[in-house]
């Protein structure tokens, strides 16, 4: 049974007879009579009931023809649906934790606002597993950290984060990677994480102890503890309430930033994804040089904030940094030594 079948046979039931089906479908009657009985020999039932040239639906074919009417209309759907470029249905976008919690919010709901027939389902992982996931074709585009492969994937630049290696309110300055340990970070996969074990590969060092935590706000908590260090991106400490406790240390140039791309498999650039793109690219927080895609949406150009470092006897320096900038960013110490 296709999907032939079942117009056939609606349009049997719908004009009564073969005779008047025939000439609707543009078929031969002979045509139309040995369809129907196929179609009554593959499902092993008599859909009608003979009356002279008049035709009657059996309870079988009652049955039937409720289903043929959905499955003749969700084909017509489906067509329809891929030629259309409005975006609808369920849209399902991956990120990593801390692109979802600081960067996203407002983008997405702008999209959401804008396309109210998406569906949005978000999952986290590292960059690798992203990947992964889109190649599997589990989800239909994601937000990662490069180094991301190139072959596989389209990806348009959208943030460009600072990174900073974090410790306790008391830990010494960071001058190189024996003086951070142990190591607070995700799990093996993490680009943030990629980043750290290349710093101290090029010193000839391996991390004395890597800790693995799950999540950002454990990993701040346990860095203020004293527990360790970790290299994060410094917008997550705009969601930290305890910030001040924590002291900021730079790292080398070449380490210390990393681009988040939207990446979707070549070749699959569907309606919902290209509105997520052109809302993305409009929310882009890139230095000039690293300008997104240009597509019909502005785009704003944001250049990250510097933050002066605190040296003890600034003669410029009147009171705390915490009380001039009044932001929950520069409340932590910050060690220029890095």
């Amino acid at each position: 049974m296709d999907l032939s079948d079942l117009l056939i046979f609606r349009a049997v039931v719908q004009a009564g007879g073969i005779t008047r089906a025939a000439e609707r479908l543009n078929r031969v009657q002979s045509n139309v009579t040995t369809r129907v009985r196929q179609l009554e020999a593959d499902l092993g039932v008599a859909l009608f009931i003979r009356n002279g040239k008049r035709l009657h639906l059996t309870p079988s074919g009652q049955v039937l023809l409720d289903y043929a009417d959905r499955l003749i209309d969700l084909a017509q759907e489906a067509r329809e649906a891929l030629h259309d470029q409005e975006p609808r249905g369920l849209l399902r976008l991956g990120a990593m934790e801390s692109t979802a919690s600081v960067r996203l919010p407002l983008p997405m709901n702008e999209y959401l606002q804008r396309h109210p027939a998406v569906t949005l389902e978000l999952r986290t992982g590292n960059s690798q597993t992203l990947a992964t996931a889109l190649l599997n074709g589990e989800i239909d585009a994601a937000l990662a950290a490069e180094p991301v492969a190139d072959a596989p994937f389209e990806k348009v630049p959208i943030f460009e984060e600072e990174l900073v290696m974090i410790a306790s309110a008391n830990h010494p300055p960071i001058k190189s990677p024996r003086d951070a340990s142990p190591v607070l970070a995700f799990e093996t996969g993490c680009p943030y994480r990629l980043r750290l074990e290349r710093w101290f590969a090029q010193s000839g060092e391996m991390p004395e102890r890597i800790i693995e935590i799950s999540s950002y706000h454990a990993m701040l908590g346990c860095a203020v503890a004293g527990m360790g260090v970790s290299l994060v991106p410094r917008m997550v400490l705009a969601t930290f309430p305890d910030a001040r406790l924590l002291s900021l240390h730079r790292m080398p140039a070449g380490l210390d930033r990393a681009v988040t791309v939207l990446m979707w498999r070549k070749g699959t650039l569907s309606p919902k994804v290209r509105a997520l793109r052109d809302v993305l690219t409009a929310h882009a927080v890139l230095p000039k040089h690293a300008v997104a895609r240009p597509v019909d949406a502005p785009i704003r150009i944001d250049r990250p904030r510097a933050v002066r470092a605190r040296a003890s006897g600034d003669p410029g320096t009147k009171g705390p940094a915490s009380r001039r900038t009044g932001s929950p960013l520069a409340r932590g110490r910050t060690d220029g030594s890095a």
